[in-house]
């Protein structure tokens, strides 16, 4: 059974006539369907874990990487055994400013051609990824489908989300952002394991780990990433001296910048971050805040992307 989830907010000048195609396409197929509009920030997550609840098995999110994330947070707390949730197949119709994990399966804004390769495509086993955290004395987790950052990340993504009420939605508000969280980031310090053994301790300024290559509007942040194999690519970087942020710079879109040698790579199922005070991050562009340690894991084909 197939659950449509919409954000009307994503990429909003274009939904009428996204909608009205999607609508007559299903007609065209005779394909039974239940839709469901998002209305606040969070809802989708509840709305997915519903649907999922419910039997259905095929899920196409028209909306940008929160959207995504957020249903990917419902499928993963739904009551439904890990059998059923490992045949559940998720789609997408980017309509967001990044779609970062959209961009790695080659989908863009172009929703008729997004469209056809989920109603036509084939289901591929992903890796999703779980921050796990204490709050208030009970473990919590949040999942991620795409990335996970710390540091520079989240200021980013909290800057470039202000942006938009002033200039739209653009990828280039997240170079803006960038740069900005880069002059009034403050390093923090933290101990990092990957896989049980430590490998950073050290000032934190940035740091990614990812399931897929792309984040914050088409950077190749991590291009070795790949959502399949099970494993967590990521990248840290301790402060920077000004001339390496002017190396960095013109690297961030070509997969070259992990290249350079100041930036220490991730690779591992299971990244544990030491610290003991508050701490933001922004899980495939959604901020969240908590108070360190965490531990973040790989889930190995938890479900399936269909394009």
């Amino acid at each position: 059974m197939l659950g449509i989830i919409i954000n009307p907010k994503s990429g909003k000048r274009a939904f009428r006539a996204q909608r009205i195609y999607l609508w007559h396409l299903l007609r065209r197929r005779h394909l039974p369907f239940a839709y469901r509009v998002t209305q606040y920030a969070g809802h989708a997550t509840e709305l997915a874990r519903e649907l999922c609840e419910r039997g259905y098995d095929e899920l196409l999110v028209l909306g940008g990487d929160g959207t995504l994330s957020e249903v990917v947070n419902g499928i993963m707390k739904a009551n439904i055994t890990p059998e059923q949730r490992a045949k559940i197949q998720l789609g997408l119709m980017p309509r967001g400013t990044g779609n970062d994990f959209g961009r790695y399966w080659g989908l863009t804004r172009q929703f008729k051609e997004a469209l056809r390769r989920f109603f036509e495509g084939e289901p591929h086993p992903i890796d999703i990824g779980c921050l796990t955290y204490m709050r208030n004395g009970e473990e919590q987790h949040r999942y991620f489908i795409n990335s996970i950052g710390f540091g520079v990340d989240p200021l980013c993504c909290q800057y470039a989300e202000r942006l938009k009420y002033y200039i739209g939605s653009h990828h280039v508000n997240y170079l803006f952002g960038l740069i900005a969280a880069i002059l009034r980031h403050k390093s923090k310090h933290i101990i990092l394991r990957v896989d049980g053994r430590e490998v950073v301790n050290d000032l934190l300024f940035t740091m990614n780990i990812a399931n897929g290559p792309y984040s914050g509007g088409g950077i190749k942040q991590n291009p070795q990433a790949d959502p399949q194999d099970g494993i967590f690519h990521g990248m840290f970087i301790k402060r920077p001296t000004f001339r390496q942020v002017l190396q960095a710079l013109p690297r961030l879109f070509d997969g070259r910048l992990t290249e350079l040698p100041f930036i220490y790579p991730i690779v591992g199922r299971e990244v544990e971050i030491g610290y003991r005070k508050h701490l933001m991050i922004e899980a495939d562009g959604i901020l969240r805040h908590f108070t360190a340690p965490c531990r973040v894991t790989c889930i190995h084909h938890a479900i399936q992307f269909k394009v």
